[in-house]
């Protein structure tokens, strides 16, 4: 039975090809002391579906290329930056252009 993983989506530059990284919680045996490990794996992602902040499933499959053992089974959430216009964004007022005087103009009003 093949591995499977679930872990966010921290690149999408490469082509066919997302990292994922998956954070893991451990307690050390003798201090007690819970730490994070992250482990990074590469994934085939064949229709370049997934991006950078998703919540992915991978499974283990055939070595793809020397450093790609899996590959995208399903996306389970939708992640990265989204943006929403609020009332909060009408209450900044709008920048009102100062047009400056042209230069003769000016040197006329200093020799007055």
């Amino acid at each position: 039975m093949a591995k499977t993983l679930t872990g966010r989506v921290t690149s999408d530059k490469g082509d066919k090809t997302i990292v994922i990284t998956i954070t893991e919680r451990k307690t050390h045996s003798l201090y007690k002391k819970q730490y994070s490990v992250n482990t990074k794996f590469m994934a085939h992602d064949e229709k370049n579906e997934a991006k950078v902040g998703d919540v992915v499933v991978i499974s283990e499959t055939r070595p793809i290329s020397a450093r790609k053992h899996f590959k995208l089974n399903r996306i389970l959430e939708r992640g990265g930056v989204q943006f929403e216009e609020t009332d909060a964004t009408a209450d900044i007022p709008e920048v009102v252009e100062v047009k400056e005087e042209p230069k003769e103009a000016a040197k006329t009003k200093e020799k007055v």
